[in-house]
């Protein structure tokens, strides 16, 4: 079972994600909160294995709260709840923890299914949005040296992997692609995490995205 947290300031929201939340079996809504005080409060209160965080709420924001519950010993997967995918408060959130973002109008059966995705560790984000964000951000310059100047130290094979977390592939989809065991890509995903100093693999998919190693050519 999935435990899930609720995290916005309007109750139908809130409510609306509870009955879609509801109607799997493999998924429990443990708790709601109206702002980002209450969802840090949440989370230690009651454990949940995934966070459904909105961004803009009163008093503490989205993501503040996201920046102390990343900061946990054991935290667990934030995503961010977003209405725009070229949100700069999205970017914000990916950069202070969260692991990925959904769009509030995400289908009931997608919502469901990246849930499970992302309490398996995985990347919650597509490229398609992931490169408008990047795209978007107000810094972009800023963010695209920064994240060159990181990846020029990783060696070739370290930086195919990290495209294939940028195109949000899971261990064993980039084992198939890159034809190493997933032993082996586990152990580059912990190198590239030390090497980079990103605290999970969506910050490093983002840094791939910024870096433009799925850009295609010209």
């Amino acid at each position: 079972m999935i435990r899930v947290l609720l995290a916005d300031d309007d109750p139908m929201v809130r409510r609306h994600l509870k009955t879609i939340l509801g109607s799997s079996t493999e998924v429990e809504v443990v708790g709601e909160a109206r702002d980002g005080a209450e969802a840090v409060e949440e989370v230690l209160r009651n454990r949940p294995d995934v966070v459904l965080m909105d961004l803009r709420m009163p008093g503490v924001d989205g993501i503040t709260a996201t920046s102390e519950i990343a900061a946990l010993a054991s935290p667990p997967a934030v995503i961010a709840l977003t209405t725009f995918e070229s949100d700069e408060y999205v970017l914000r959130a990916l950069e202070a923890g969260a692991g990925g973002f959904l769009v509030k109008s995400t289908p009931a059966e997608d919502l469901l299914n990246l849930i499970k995705v992302a309490a398996d560790g995985n990347v919650v984000m597509s490229p398609s949005a992931a490169r408008r964000l990047v795209t978007h951000s107000s810094r972009d310059d800023e963010r695209r040296d920064a994240a060159r100047t990181l990846v020029a130290k990783l060696a070739e094979r370290e930086r195919e992997v990290l495209a294939c977390l940028g195109e949000g592939l899971t261990n064993p989809e980039i084992a198939q692609r890159l034809f190493l065991s997933e032993t082996t890509v586990r152990s580059y995903v912990s190198r590239l995490l030390v090497k980079l100093d990103l605290a999970h693999r969506t910050q490093a998919a983002l840094i791939a995205h910024q870096a433009g190693l799925l850009d295609g050519p010209g």
